[in-house]
């Protein structure tokens, strides 16, 4: 059975006390998790020992950073490792943001090598994918995804590949208050679990948690994670607002 998982995305906000008190706010509302369920926060790389050590004693509450870098070491100022990562016993990593992507450059190649890395200091990427608004009214969000998709990942082994998490993220729905409609939602994740399927075949793709990024809230969340193919949601604004991303958990399909 494929995880369910709520994934907060807390991007460049929060000082340390504000990041502590909402992560106690939420562990506080003591949500129990079925078998099945997980909670993700990923945190600032400068909170990222205060929420593990925060998450420690609660069953189904892990740590991802925000990013790593594609290189295992080196002369690279400002950068982080896995390797890093796995030091501090961070055990997820979100890659491929469509802000990395469009801020940074980050490049197909890259996030490859990114996963790569993960992989091999025992960390679970959330691999992000995803289209902007004219690919979507040109009708092209299928290709566009499914080749984000074999660019940076088809070149895992079977196994690999049911080590990653993937978070759908239409880009015209991030932090714009609009959201792709259940139905969109679902037809999306529909498309990415086939294009697993047809590379790697039904049972791997069937174990593959496929997450909606696109401005879920407490009062949608229920509705998008209702959908067969829809495995949870990465959220970025709601998960800032305890009460909110508390919702958010609690509608995870049990």
């Amino acid at each position: 059975m494929r995880k369910q998982i709520a994934a907060a995305n807390w991007k460049m906000n929060l000082t340390y006390g504000a990041a502590e008190a909402l992560l106690n706010d939420i562990l506080k509302e003591q949500v129990a998790l079925a078998p099945d369920q997980k909670v993700i926060f990923a945190v600032p790389f400068p909170y990222l020992i205060m929420a593990k050590s925060g998450v420690e004693e609660e069953q189904g509450y892990s740590i991802a950073a925000q990013n790593c870098y594609s290189k295992s070491s080196g002369a690279y100022t400002g950068e982080v490792s896995a390797e890093m990562l796995q030091s501090i016993g961070i055990k997820y990593c979100v890659i491929g943001h469509s802000e990395r992507r469009e801020y940074f450059g980050e490049s197909a190649e890259m996030l490859a090598e990114k996963v790569d890395l993960c992989l091999q200091h025992e960390i679970e990427p959330v691999f992000c994918c995803g289209e902007a608004l004219n690919i979507r009214e040109e009708g092209a969000q299928n290709n566009y995804v499914q080749t984000q998709l074999e660019a940076s990942l088809f070149h895992l082994t079977e196994d690999q590949m049911l080590k990653v998490i993937i978070a759908y993220e239409p880009i015209w729905a991030i932090g714009t208050g609009k959201t792709a409609s259940s139905v969109q939602a679902q037809e999306m994740h529909a498309h990415i679990r086939s294009v697993f399927a047809a590379k790697y075949g039904d049972e791997v793709a069937n174990n593959i948690s496929i997450l909606y990024g696109g401005s879920v809230k407490g009062s949608n969340a229920a509705e998008l994670f209702s959908k067969p193919d829809v495995d949870g949601g990465l959220v970025g604004g709601a998960s800032l607002v305890a009460t909110d991303f508390v919702e958010i958990i609690k509608a995870l399909k049990r």
